[in-house]
Order: C-alpha cells, then sequence, then structure tokens
C-alpha cells in the first residue's frame, strides 16, 4: 500500500505545523485577537510580495482576485490588453468580455513566453487602461518576461500591468514595487501551502487611483472597501479565520526559511525534475522559459500522457495533472511548488519512470534518478 502522495501544480500539500494551527478552536472575526492575527499577516504579506502597500486578503480562489483586478481598475469606456499563453491566461479575455468590456488579445503559442516587442507594438498603436499578465502559466509550465513588461508602463500613469502571480508568487523572485507591477494576485493552494479559499492582491498606488475612477459595477470585490478594512487588520466581510490562521503560520514558515531560500530550492527542484525527465527522453513543453513551479512533459507518439497519470494514481496512489484543452492526452505536468523537498520529486520521477516502462517505452532505467539526484543533493 502506497500513502497519498499529491504531486499536482496545486492544490498542493500542507505543512503538518499549519494543519494543526487550522484546526485550533476559531477566534471570532471581530476581536481584538483576530486583528491581532490579521496584523501580523499583514506584515509578512508584504514582505512575500516585496511591497510598500497593503496586500488585501479575500475568501475566493485567485480567480476571484483576478475578477475584482479587472472590476476595480477598468471603467466602461477602457480597452485593456489581455495576454493569452494558456488556460489561465485566456481567463483575462473572459473576464473582461463577461464584464461587457473591450479588450485587445495577444496570442500566443503555449509553452513559449510573450514578445516583449509584441506587447510593444500595441502599447504604441493603442491606448491601454491595462495590461493583464500571467507570470506561471500553471496549464503549460511557461514563465513570462514580468520585469520586462513592468518595465513598459511603469511611468505611465494611464496604464497599470496586472499580473496573474498565482503559480509564481513564492516561487519566482517578483520584487513588486521595484519591478512597478500595480496588481499582483495568488492564491492559498500554491506555494503558500494552505487548502483553497483564500486569494491575494497587492495594489500601487496607480492602481489605487484607478480604482477610485472605476464606474463597473462591484460589491463583494471592492478592493477599496477591502484596503480601507485591512488597515484596521479586518476584512470587508466575514474573514476565513482558520485559513488566515493557517496563513500566520505559514508565513513563520516562510520567515524561517527565508525568501531567497524559498527561490533557491524551487529553483533547484524544477532543474532537477527537467533534466531527469529528459534524461527519459521525453522533451519539455516549455523549453524557453519554464516556471519553476510545474514542469510539462510531452509524451512520446503513440503514448497517451492520460495513461501516465492513471498509473501513477492507480499503481502508487499520487496525483499529478494532464494537459488542458488541445493538450489533453500529449502531457502530463509535476508540480514542485510550495511543502515539497528532494524526496518528492525522487518518489515522482521513479514513478513516472515506471509508468513509461509500463506503457512500453524504451529507456535506461534509473538513469533519470541519477541525474536528478546530482542536481538535488549538491
Amino acid at each position: 500500500m502506497y500513502r497519498y502522495r499529491l504531486m499536482a501544480p496545486g492544490p498542493t500539500p500542507v505543512p503538518e505545523s499549519v494543519l494543526t494551527k487550522m484546526a485550533l478552536p476559531i477566534l471570532h472575526h471581530r476581536t481584538p485577537a483576530f486583528e491581532a492575527v490579521v496584523e501580523e499577516v499583514r506584515k509578512g504579506l508584504k514582505w512575500v510580495f516585496q511591497t510598500k502597500s497593503e496586500v488585501l486578503i479575500l475568501a475566493a480562489s485567485g480567480t476571484g482576485a483576478m475578477e475584482g483586478a479587472v472590476t476595480n481598475l477598468m471603467r466602461k469606456s477602457d480597452v485593456a490588453l489581455c495576454i493569452n499563453g494558456g488556460k489561465f491566461g485566456e481567463r483575462w479575455g473572459k473576464i473582461c468580455k463577461g464584464h461587457g468590456l473591450a479588450y485587445d488579445e495577444i496570442k500566443v503559442e503555449w509553452g513559449q513566453p510573450v514578445k516583449i516587442e509584441e506587447v510593444a507594438e500595441h502599447l504604441k498603436n493603442k491606448k491601454y487602461r491595462a495590461i493583464f499578465a500571467t507570470a506561471s502559466e500553471t496549464s503549460t509550465a511557461a514563465y513570462h518576461p514580468i520585469k520586462e513588461l513592468a518595465a513598459l508602463v511603469k511611468n505611465d500613469p494611464e496604464t497599470a500591468l496586472v499580473v496573474d502571480g498565482i503559480t509564481a508568487v513564492g516561487v519566482h523572485d517578483i520584487p513588486t514595487d521595484e519591478w512597478g507591477i500595480d496588481v499582483l494576485v495568488s492564491g492559498s493552494q500554491k506555494a503558500f501551502m494552505l487548502p483553497p479559499g483564500l486569494a491575494f492582491a497587492s495594489l500601487s498606488d496607480k492602481a489605487l487611483k484607478m480604482a477610485q475612477e472605476s464606474d463597473l459595477p462591484k460589491f463583494y470585490f471592492n478592493f477599496l472597501k477591502e484596503h480601507e478594512a485591512i488597515q484596521k487588520n479586518t476584512t470587508a466581510f466575514t474573514s476565513p479565520v482558520s485559513l488566515i490562521s493557517g496563513l500566520q503560520e505559514v508565513l513563520r514558515l516562510f520567515k524561517e526559511e527565508g525568501l531567497s531560500n524559498i527561490f533557491e530550492r524551487h529553483t533547484r527542484l524544477a532543474k532537477a525534475v527537467r533534466e531527469a525527465l529528459k534524461a527519459m527522453g521525453l522533451k519539455l513543453l516549455a523549453e524557453e522559459a519554464p516556471s519553476n513551479a510545474v514542469t510539462a512533459a510531452l509524451t512520446p507518439e503513440g503514448i497517451n500522457a492520460g495513461d501516465v497519470v492513471k498509473i501513477l494514481k492507480n499503481d502508487f496512489n499520487m496525483t499529478i495533472a494532464g494537459g488542458q484543452d488541445h493538450l489533453k492526452g500529449k502531457i502530463f505536468r509535476i508540480g514542485h511548488i510550495g511543502y515539497y523537498d528532494p524526496m518528492d520529486m525522487i518518489s515522482a520521477l521513479a514513478a513516472v519512470e515506471s509508468a513509461l516502462v509500463k506503457l512500453g517505452v524504451n529507456l535506461e532505467r534509473g538513469k533519470s534518478l541519477g541525474v536528478a539526484l546530482d542536481i538535488l543533493t549538491k
């Protein structure tokens, strides 16, 4: 019998001390005791997001923060520029469309990073209220050039850069203030090592000014109300008390490890997985600019990636992710974001190798594990 192992890019495993913290008796959300928790969490989130600005805490998945970013920054007469390089980049356009907003879309081949020159060309030809981008595209395992995107509009008071950092914050070094990102959103079930249910959004001064000018309908995801509330160490509506208490423990663990060590750990785990999969003879989808949160591998001709996912589940009690849309059956994805260590990667790689052999792939047994160990044990 195998112990269950969750190796998907989200939700991700939750540390034992965080589970214990969330199991404690629930505090009332309008009490000094809980305000003290929020005050500590506020400081910790600013540290993780590398910003002096407030980071809003929303009871939602990351998509809630994405929708809030659209409805709080845009006006009915505005045009947005959405960068679509995968399933989640595509979501920016869907949110704009859902609110009746005009938007242009840059379609990027899945697995590739957006070309800065193409974005710059769009900005030269039209005035946009906001650029909506994705840092780590979970569906393709590609990482987009956020620093370069931010530089395009950093000194433009009328155009904001809004970034989906749901599988990037706590994985890649993204200094929000230094780069000039106006809104950076994330979610609890990724690098923050919590169950799903919390969304985060940092707001620059530019973004706050735009929010004051927005004329789109909004109620629950009202960033100005949440900004006012968080400064009083509370949330505008009922707080997800247990999740925020768990977040307090997560941020304690983050501080103990240190940001630079967190980034280095994810870099090392990602490199080991990528190189080991290549040692199995597999091709990576995001070869040019890979994310350190997840790795996507193409299966050999004639092998359905869904069968790899199925064998890992049935034979090893392990969950990895398959592909989406036109990549369904063509790729599988291994997560290495959050509460993982080198031995987790070795377990996943050994299981994948075994699955490929079972499916008839001719490979040198154990070679990939040696490659991974060389990287992980340095």
